[in-house]
């Protein structure tokens, strides 16, 4: 959904992710017609982006809350 919405507002894609101020500059260079496709190209890869880091941290709580138990040395097993 945030792709489609991308292609057509991508301004409106960072202040769905938090970034008010990115949000802000990408529609004072939305607002000329050359600006609006380099808008769009930086809002597709700010989706990118935000969708790596939420998986990066799905990753790391995974990894830490395996992390909690003690592990038996495999060398005395």
């Amino acid at each position: 959904m945030r792709y489609v919405l991308a292609l057509f507002f991508p301004w409106i894609v960072f202040f769905t992710m938090g970034q008010v101020g990115r949000g802000i500059i990408c529609l004072i260079l939305q607002c000329t017609i050359i600006g609006w496709l380099p808008a769009t190209i930086w809002a597709f890869s700010a989706i990118g982006n935000y969708y790596a880091d939420k998986r990066t941290d799905r990753i790391v709580s995974a990894i830490s809350a395996n992390n909690q138990q003690p592990m038996a040395d495999p060398r005395r097993v």
